[in-house]
């Protein structure tokens, strides 16, 4: 199971917050009860004084506190104790409190009637003894309002605390969360430092270990990239020697044996002139991880792209449709939007048997973005399965079974300038019934639009 840090530390604050509160709150409630019970006490005593220096009421009488129209319950009972009551009403009815003669002086509480009364028994100099008496409920109601008053902000605050502590807890961790969404939005071949200056000091010695391991797959990508270019560059001279020597035996009288195998050697000798060009051509792709600001005629590219490509079109007798929306202008060099065209075109040739369909189309989505375009090539050859989808991309891989010529390092070029341009790459096989084989699409973002009629495509079926 995943664990967040920013989540676990965000739980234990809130616990050891609630677990602080409770234990603060109760004894706030205690503490503010017992004063409150204690305060009632004090008036208990000042009524005794008061009835000390004016005098105890008549024998049998009761002074009672409480107003006409207040509640019973808050009466103060002054009464005399040691005399016989003849009153025989219960206390709330206006009668006397019941109390043993053998009560001590002082506060107690007694019951009486099924109630619970606090009282003060207090003996004059006079050797006459009188108590004064409240309702037990009462004055805990009255403590307990006074005790929950004082928990009342507990309630309040402490819930304000834990969002703002949730809050707090978020911001601290908002350098982290950047770093990792920062790395996460980097090309592939994007291997710049990562800046330590907004990060914490206990965050930057992985920030640092990070940077130490971005440098070494910096290195090793360099290294990688000069190997390729260098053994592609070293290979290219004695590849054209080879080619220029077999160019001048088929100028020689050969038997027939002899030809037909001169011609299988030719046919080698250009495919691995064709495999060190696309060599070439990777390695410069990737030799450059930041792209350079340029801009392109993209149908002017596709128009030059197809004019190379006629005679292998014209072999094969492919139909080719192309559709445009006026002519937009990437943000991507001539040299790099010609490898992305003919590499799709190239392959979606390659792979299309005589007689079929290659469609290229040029589209402003909806929905997409403003200022996206959609370059779209999809052929009628054989369907690729999932699996084969997913390594379409992958340096030297070929279709099993295809028996194509070619390097397998197109569609790898054309990933290799997408991901230093930030552009969105996608295959699927089986666009629709019409074409059933590969349909690449390239989401490019559009710098200008609109100086090519709908169809700048003269002679092309579309």
């Amino acid at each position: 199971m995943r664990t967040s840090l920013q989540v676990r530390l965000s739980l234990t604050l809130s616990v050891a917050i609630l677990v602080v509160a409770v234990v603060a709150g109760a004894f706030s409630f205690m503490t503010a009860f017992d004063e409150a019970n204690e305060l009632q006490d004090d008036v208990l005593r000042q009524v005794a004084a008061l009835v000390d220096r004016q005098g105890l009421p008549a024998s049998g009488e009761r002074l009672d506190s409480r107003p006409a129209d207040g509640d019973e319950e808050s009466r103060v009972l002054v009464q005399r104790l040691g005399t016989v009551a003849l009153d025989r009403r219960p206390v709330d009815a206006g009668g006397p409190l019941l109390l043993p003669d053998s009560l001590a002086d002082g506060l107690q509480t007694q019951t009486v009637d099924g109630e619970k009364f606090r009282v003060l028994v207090r003996t004059r100099p006079t050797g006459e003894r009188f108590v004064v008496a409240q309702e037990s409920g009462f004055r805990d109601q009255i403590a307990r309002d006074g005790a929950l008053r004082t928990v009342l902000p507990f309630l309040v605050l402490v819930p304000i605390l834990l969002v703002i502590t949730a809050d707090l807890v978020r911001k601290v961790f908002r350098p982290v969360t950047a770093l990792a969404a920062e790395i996460d939005r980097r090309q592939r071949a994007d291997p710049h430092p990562v800046d330590l200056t907004p990060l914490p000091i206990e965050v930057r010695p992985f920030a640092v270990a990070i940077n130490g391991l971005l440098e070494r797959v910096r290195d090793s990508m360099a290294a990688q990239q000069r190997f390729v270019a260098d053994a592609a560059h070293e290979l290219r001279s004695p590849m054209t020697a080879l080619s220029l020597q077999a160019e001048r035996l088929a100028q020689a009288d050969l038997e027939e044996v002899a030809a037909s195998r001169l011609a299988d050697l030719r046919r080698g000798i250009d495919r691995s002139r064709g495999l060190l060009e696309q060599m070439l051509a990777l390695a410069k792709a990737q030799s450059e991880p930041q792209a350079t600001p340029a801009t392109a005629s993209l149908v002017r590219v596709v128009t030059d792209v197809l004019q190379d490509l006629m005679p292998l079109v014209d072999a094969k007798a492919i139909d080719i449709g192309v559709s445009a929306v006026d002519d937009v202008i990437v943000p991507v060099s001539e040299l790099e939007a010609t490898l992305i065209v003919r590499n799709l075109v190239d392959n979606a040739i390659r792979y299309t048997p005589p007689g079929g369909r290659v469609d290229i189309a040029i589209e402003q989505r909806e929905g997409e973005g403003e200022g996206e375009v959609v370059f779209v090539v999809r052929d009628s050859g054989a369907g690729l399965s999932p699996d084969e989808i997913q390594r379409v991309f992958d340096p030297f891989y070929r279709v099993p079974g295809s028996g194509q010529p070619g390097s397998g390092l197109g569609l790898t070029i054309v990933k290799a300038v997408a991901d230093r341009h930030g552009f969105r790459l996608s295959a699927s096989s089986g666009a629709s019934e019409n074409f059933p084989g590969l349909s690449v699409e390239v989401h490019l973002a559009t710098s200008a639009a609109g100086r090519y009629p709908q169809n700048p495509f003269p002679g092309e079926n579309s």
